[in-house]
């Protein structure tokens, strides 16, 4: 399953949840499947205790997620889906699918360069987003689009599949440093990942990203200069929170940090889901019809 989108009518946030509802109903062709974890006295899974532990002693990370709402927003980065929610001073505002400066009084710290290429981008429908032709999505995108992600911890590494494309990203914990970056260092699609463990928090470092990322749905670039550091803290049983902070020099004057907030998914289990590249017509819709239509009048 793929998510398909027609820019020439404006995705409200009712109709992204209802491809999201569409999503949780494949996942219902599971046999019938039980999430082991701690229970409440009616026998309910208790989303809120305490965050299990891995066997050498630091948070598991392992689980199905899912982002909440306020990550995925509103896809065209218009109307209430767009509005930051409420947050504590000093905390990052969220994440967005569509566009992940919207939590920003002024949006993302552009350079010149990275402002016309977002422009450029977005005024093109978005057609040339990796997600419209089944190549593998930049990685805020994987954070906050709407459909699964299962993580599986083990010793020495973290693998994260993305139900978006089947997508699939590692994270050695094994000690090994990051690769120098320059042009003996084969760029990647995500780039080359690795962790540490700051008390309950594992921080991960990623380096080495082609020149044609796409952070959101609008475009906002990351190039082979980029560098994420992504903070991840399971803050109970339910709840993972990722702090984000990208730098870029090409793209941003400066770096900047959000939020992605993803809550754990129940008695299910990962489905298949298969990309089919139909050369972005969801992307563009009929609007090349209606420019034509519009040139005649």
């Amino acid at each position: 399953m793929q998510m398909r989108y027609n820019n020439s009518i404006p995705i409200t946030s009712a109709a992204l949840l209802a491809l999201v509802a569409g999503a949780t109903m494949l996942l219902g062709q599971w046999p019938q499947h039980r999430t082991d974890g701690p229970r409440t006295e009616s026998g309910e899974l208790d989303l809120k205790a305490p965050a299990p532990k891995a066997p050498d002693g630091h948070p598991d990370l392992s689980g199905l997620w899912q982002p909440m709402r306020p990550n995925f927003g509103n896809l065209k980065g218009k109307g209430k889906g767009n509005v930051a929610p409420a947050r504590a001073p000093g905390e990052p505002p969220a994440a967005q699918f569509g566009d992940l400066g919207a939590g920003f009084e002024k949006g993302l710290p552009f350079t010149e360069w990275g402002r016309k290429t977002r422009d450029e981008r977005k005024a093109n429908n978005s057609k040339d987003n990796p997600d419209a032709h089944c190549k593998p999505l930049g990685l805020m995108q994987l954070h906050t689009h709407p459909f699964e992600k299962k993580i599986v911890q083990g010793p020495g590494a973290i693998v994260i599949m993305y139900n978006a494309n089947n997508d699939v990203r590692q994270i050695l914990t094994n000690g090994q440093t990051l690769p120098e970056v320059g042009p003996q260092l084969a760029p990647w699609w995500y780039g080359y990942s690795v962790g540490k463990w700051e008390g309950d928090t594992l921080v991960v470092t990623t380096v080495g990203f082609r020149d044609d990322v796409w952070l959101d749905v609008n475009g906002s670039p990351l190039t082979s200069s980029g560098k994420l550091v992504e903070r991840f803290t399971r803050l109970n049983f339910g709840t993972l929170q990722i702090d984000v902070t990208i730098e870029d020099p090409k793209a941003y004057t400066e770096p900047f940090t959000v939020r992605v907030t993803w809550q754990l998914m129940r008695d299910t289990e990962l489905f298949e889901s298969v990309c089919e590249d139909r050369d972005a017509i969801h992307y563009a819709g009929d609007l090349d019809a209606k420019q034509k239509s519009a040139g005649q009048k």
